[in-house]
């Protein structure tokens, strides 16, 4: 045997690993309608850029029939790639190789990867497909899935990871996406569940199917465990590479400023898009397209708590993150999973240095004994943590109200939003004029001939005196008034005023969010 015969040899061996689970199980997962993890990574990534790491790793585990099966490389293609010519480390798991089940050797592959990633401060992407844990492997895939999720948990913060599930999900599995900043999923295609429709049926006699337990809708509309749901595999990969462009390699970076032909500090005439009388609602999308950079909003758990809006955007080429309260949701008020949402999209932008634009239209945090019940107190109080926290450029825009403990939790100056600006019709107050003249003048309204036209006269004189943004103004808590068809011009100025802002917190190991 020459050296021609040992490199035959070497193709022989990545031809096998390539195949993964081979042509059968190639063809199923084809009829499924689904890509081969190879497929995938060919996709997402620019041409000829991906380098392949580890593909000879077999399993050690010769029991149960794992010595017959000859796929190599442990079901999952791990390596490194370029998107629009940025740096990203990956892994895909390979269904046709043990379902994409992880066992020892899956998960040290995977753990290898993410510690390249971030020894080199760029981007981690998961593209998961797996029946979860290996049973024939017994405890040791179980260690698998610690060292992903303890790096999925260290490098939190550091480097962004993003989650796209393009199958099952199951058990173990749904926890290291559960940790990555953002989970993109697939309808009918992608599901996340602990554990599974048979086994929910045996243990508690509840009858669903795998789509109403843990799909896309459920996980996007109910749980809140996925950020984004699309209905193609492409479509998802298509995200992911739409998603990177907004994001800096690491938490020592900022995201690279796009240039862009013709965006002048432009007026817009923002009084059409929101309507003067405080309890008329609107679409506060129809705000951010009017301020920031044409067609750059892109929006983040758009189908959960919609009372509040949140998303990545551009103003003259900067990422910004934007979180604004939804009039016509709940009349913008706060509840236990709008709070959530906000905070943790709050944290993520302070994590990678992102400035944090806040438009404020909010009535208070939801009233009521369902909400108290469940904890709106600790999870509200989620925003004010995160937002007290963080330490990128944080300004907001009052934009009509802006009442009780809601407008302090909104990134109000006490807790250390650099720039608040306020339209003119804004009323910001303990409460709204109605409910604090009905406290306030009880006596007199109660006492007049005429309570109804006594009632609106003391809401007037409330309004006047207190809800107005003047008074905030003469305070300091309110930096400027501002004619709202200056906004975006406003917003640049901030912007460009806070692009070198550098804050530091007490040193501390971490804080104890209310989680």
């Amino acid at each position: 045997m020459d050296i021609f015969d040992k490199i035959n040899e070497l193709y022989d061996k990545r031809r096998l690993s390539e195949l993964g689970g081979g042509d059968k199980r190639i063809d199923k997962q084809h009829e499924k309608g689904k890509k081969t993890a190879r497929e995938r990574v060919d996709y997402l990534l620019d041409e000829g850029t991906f380098v392949e790491l580890n593909p000879f790793i077999e399993s050690r585990t010769s029991d149960f029939g794992m010595d017959s099966n000859n796929a190599k490389g442990e079901g999952v293609v791990t390596g490194y790639g370029k998107i629009s010519g940025k740096p990203i480390y990956l892994f895909a798991q390979d269904f046709t190789v043990y379902g994409g089940a992880l066992g020892e050797m899956h998960g040290k592959k995977i753990a290898a990867v993410m510690d390249l990633a971030a020894k080199n401060g760029v981007p981690f992407i998961g593209l998961n497909d797996s029946g979860g844990a290996r049973i024939q492997e017994g405890v040791s895939s179980l260690d698998g899935y610690g060292h992903v999720f303890y790096r999925n948990s260290i490098y939190s913060g550091v480097i962004p990871q993003i989650s796209v599930i393009l199958g099952p999900s199951a058990g173990g599995a749904v926890y290291s996406p559960a940790i990555t900043d953002f989970v993109i999923m697939v309808e009918k295609t992608s599901q996340m569940f602990i554990t599974g429709p048979k086994v929910i049926e045996t243990v508690t006699g509840e009858k669903i199917s795998s789509e109403d337990l843990g799909g896309a809708h459920i996980h996007n509309t109910k749980s809140g465990n996925a950020h984004i749901k699309v209905n193609t595999e492409e479509e998802a990969l298509d995200k992911v590479r739409h998603l990177i462009d907004y994001l800096p390699a690491n938490n020592q970076l900022k995201a690279t400023i796009k240039e862009r032909e013709n965006e002048e500090d432009f007026r817009t005439d923002l009084t059409d898009v929101v309507p003067f009388d405080a309890k008329t609602p609107y679409d506060v999308k129809k705000v951010i397209d009017e301020v920031v950079d044409a067609g750059s909003f892109f929006e983040i758990h758009r189908d959960f708590a919609k009372n509040i809006v949140v998303g990545f955007a551009r103003i003259k080429g900067e990422t910004i993150g934007l979180v604004c309260n939804q009039p016509k949701v709940l009349a913008g008020g706060l509840d236990i999973d709008s709070s959530d949402k906000a905070a943790r999209f709050i944290r993520f932008c302070d994590s990678f240095n992102i400035p944090i634009i806040t438009f404020e239209d909010v009535t208070g945090f939801f009233p009521g004994v369902k909400q108290e019940h469940a904890g709106i107190i600790r999870h509200g109080a989620k925003i004010l943590y995160a937002y007290s926290e963080a330490t990128v450029p944080k300004i907001t825009v009052i934009t009509r109200k802006a009442y009780g403990g809601a407008y302090v939790a909104l990134n109000s100056k006490s807790i250390g939003a650099d720039l608040v600006y306020a339209w003119p019709n804004a009323e910001i107050a303990v409460m709204g004029p109605d409910g604090a003249a009905n406290i306030i003048f009880a006596k007199e309204i109660a006492e007049s001939d005429n309570p109804e036209k006594t009632r609106q006269e003391k809401i007037d004189t409330y309004r006047k005196k207190f809800a107005n943004p003047y008074v905030a103004a003469g305070l300091g808590m309110v930096d400027d008034v501002i004619d709202p068809r200056e906004t975006r011009i406003k917003l640049v100025q901030a912007l460009e005023m806070l692009y070198n802002k550098h804050e530091e917190r007490p040193k501390k190991k971490h804080g104890n969010i209310p989680l």
